[in-house]
């Protein structure tokens, strides 16, 4: 369902924002609990679905604000269960969210920020697209809203399309809307939003909300992380080691640390241990991540051996290192591939 101009898109607000908008339509506050559970956990389509408020009420609402949702255009499922979907938006844009079956029947949701990405990672495909624009808060949350209808999502990470602190507010709008009690209910320990670097971001991430953070690193040098991620031109290591340290965890918390492994850049034991060297007195978890070619990149995965002996020079000396399984390799599930796939087949179609 789309909105129009000129009525509000009600599933851009927070509690405390729908709270507001209610009260100035002479209403009380409970309302906008009752008005949350009905969007989140019975994903009511309409205000009609609504029953326990009064039809004047819900008439009322209609004419001041609709219910937005995302139509799935494509859905591909990976003989590993994994399940790529691309999301038309009602400006005709797209974006992808990717559902990963986790050990013990549990499912994480990946999900995008933004439509394309300016920070120009080298071995990244969205990068390539360049920045379109940012999603809205409601945009972030309706791409849970199309997964749950294919069953429960169990954890969510920022980490598709789009770098997530380079749209602050409506990210942090759309964690206020996936953490609240009345509605989705997940805990903050089963969100993670993930960032290139962008340090002040990082700061007033941690200022104004409590979630998991996780930090594309990828690289142990300045020299190399410039070539690989522009962004470090701006945040070099020192900066940003200095900001992970300084964010705030709870007691038992973690940052997470991705690193993908690229032959011959980053993945030798002299790398392994700058990592460690990097790591020092911050509490760290490091997804290791095999490169995930996709046509024409320059860059290729290691050798079996060579990622074997990365993770076992960090487990050697007390870094807790996993290796990611890569998932969903024969449906482009890695991030922009269907976008990019299928913008290709759209091109070549209007070409003939």
């Amino acid at each position: 369902m789309t909105c129009d101009d000129t009525r509000v898109d009600i599933k851009n607000f927070d509690l405390e924002q729908l709270t507001a908008f209610l009260g100035g339509m002479g209403k009380e506050s409970f309302r906008a609990r009752q008005i949350f559970g009905w969007l989140y956990r019975k994903g009511a389509d309409s205000f009609s679905q609504m029953t326990d408020l009064s039809k004047a009420f819900r008439e009322e609402l209609e004419r001041r604000a609709c219910i937005s949702s995302l139509p799935v255009e494509t859905a591909e499922v990976s003989g590993d269960g994994t399940c790529k979907y691309l999301l038309r938006l009602q400006d005709g844009q797209t974006v992808e969210s990717v559902r990963i079956p986790m050990e013990g029947g549990r499912d994480t949701l990946c999900i995008s920020s933004q439509v394309g990405c300016a920070m120009q990672c080298r071995f990244c495909l969205t990068g390539s697209f360049g920045l379109t624009r940012n999603l809205s808060s409601s945009e972030i949350v309706n791409q849970v809203c199309a997964a749950l209808k294919d069953g429960p999502i169990h954890n969510i990470v920022f980490m598709g399309m789009g770098e997530p602190l380079h749209n602050l507010d409506n990210v942090v709008t759309a964690l206020k809307i996936l953490f609240a009690r009345e509605g989705f209910d997940y805990s903050p320990r089963k969100i993670t939003v993930s960032t290139c670097g962008l340090v002040p971001e990082m700061k007033e991430l941690g200022r104004r909300i409590r979630v998991n953070l996780a930090v594309s690193l990828n690289a142990t040098t300045d020299e190399l992380r410039h070539r690989l991620m522009p962004v470090n031109q701006r945040y070099p290591l020192e900066q940003l080691m200095a900001a992970c340290r300084e964010f705030p965890l709870p007691p038992r918390g973690r940052i997470t640390f991705e690193y993908i492994l690229m032959e011959g850049l980053n993945d030798s034991q002299a790398d392994a241990k700058r990592l460690v060297k990097l790591l020092h007195g911050i509490k760290a978890k490091v997804n290791l991540i095999p490169f995930n070619a996709y046509e024409d990149s320059p860059f290729k995965p290691p050798e079996e051996k060579i990622v074997r002996a990365f993770q076992t020079y960090l487990l050697d000396r007390d870094i807790v290192a996993i290796r990611r399984a890569s998932k969903g390799a024969d449906i482009s599930a890695a991030c922009g591939q269907l976008k990019g796939r299928l913008e290709q087949q759209k091109e070549a179609a209007n070409q003939d």
